[in-house]
């Protein structure tokens, strides 16, 4: 009967039950969109770490938990003991450029052939560096222009390296990937060969290598510690709450007017024998409808955008999250229908069918 009455009210009140839905259509579009860039651009900071599936990093304990602020020299690296479930990793900022193609800005990645990182890293097309002179990069290369065999030249230097393979979803701090070797990183870091890394990268949970002047970091720990990366996430949770308690307000509003303006017939359906508690199922009933059916259309207009955005934007959807966000809409949509319940409870129907 709840449901009967819940439908058959919205159908009466089609332009004021729209305006609801369409603002919740606005809302959760504006949730989905947010948090799928959320998303997307926390993958391209932590892209490549998580294709090596590593547990912990190991830097200089100087360099303010930074990969980049780091160096490790041969005799540090000697003393830490390595295992095949350890590898070294170099990285340094470059700017890429080909002939003819347009410059991109990179990380360079040195790694060692004979180490976890190079095997764990999937290639798409061409096969993995095996010289100083070869390079693998992330396919975002390939939309702008790059091909298998191109010559690049990486920061100022007259060295040119080829492109010998392509990996996807290769991303470090929002700039795409590009694989070396250990030597190659060494020339571009100008650095001696006394060094061997800016960090051990390890598989193993335990590993905690007991050697004076070196940090170990859990995966989770450095993540959150590349720049930009937790404030990015702190401004999207934030933006997206608000928008969850603007669309409370917004339902319990709509709601509550409505509610005023239907109380005489609230007042005719108690004087009837209805008890308050249908009225209220019914309320509750209509604004779940309304949510779940805003839900919907947003989920749509959001895969549209989808589907119309151009490859470079980074929009990325976990189901988990679209999960949580969905029924955090849901549980928002419910608390905002709430608010105009004393009202109904509270109704007297001799004082407004006699007003």
């Amino acid at each position: 009967m709840t449901m009967f009455l819940a439908l058959k009210e919205i159908r009466h009140e089609k332009l004021r039950y729209g305006l609801i839905v369409g603002m919740i259509v606005l809302v959760s579009y504006l949730v989905f969109v947010l948090s799928g860039l959320a998303y997307g651009l926390a993958q391209q900071n932590t892209q490549a770490i998580s294709s090596w599936q590593a547990s912990k990093i190991v830097l200089n304990s100087d360099a303010n938990d930074s990969l980049s602020q780091s160096l490790l020299t041969k005799k540090t690296t000697d003393k830490a003991k390595l295992t095949q479930h350890e590898a070294y990793l170099g990285q340094a900022g470059v700017v890429a450029k080909a002939k003819g193609q347009a410059k991109l800005s990179a990380q360079f990645l040195g790694i060692s052939q004979q180490q976890f990182i190079y095997r764990r890293v999937k290639v798409t097309s061409g096969h993995k560096p095996v010289t100083n002179r070869q390079i693998m990069v992330d396919d975002s290369f390939k939309t702008n222009g790059y091909h298998l065999g191109d010559r690049v030249t990486l920061n100022s230097t007259d060295t040119t390296y080829k492109i010998v393979g392509f990996t996807h979803n290769a991303k470090l701090s929002v700039a795409p990937v590009i694989y070396g070797t250990l030597g190659t990183w060494r020339t571009l870091s100008h650095v001696t060969s006394d060094f061997q890394a800016n960090g051990i990268v390890t598989e193993r949970a335990s590993f905690q290598p007991k050697v004076a002047g070196l940090s170990t970091l859990t995966m989770g720990q450095f993540i959150n510690k590349l720049p930009g990366y937790s404030a990015q996430n702190t401004t999207f949770t934030f933006m997206i709450g608000f928008l969850m308690i603007i669309a409370m307000v917004v339902i319990a509003v709509f709601l509550y007017i409505l509610t005023l303006q239907k109380l005489p017939n609230y007042a005719v359906l108690r004087a009837q024998g209805i008890p308050a508690k249908v009225l209220v199922t019914t309320t509750l009933s209509q604004a779940m409808l309304l949510v779940v059916g805003g839900l919907v259309l947003g989920a749509a207009l959001t895969l549209a955008t989808v589907l119309a955005l151009p490859a470079g934007v980074p929009m990325g959807f976990n189901i988990p999250l679209l999960a949580g966000v969905t029924g955090g809409i849901l549980l928002t949509g419910l608390v905002g229908a709430l608010i105009p319940v004393k009202v109904i409870l509270n109704v007297d129907p001799v004082s407004v069918i006699g007003g």
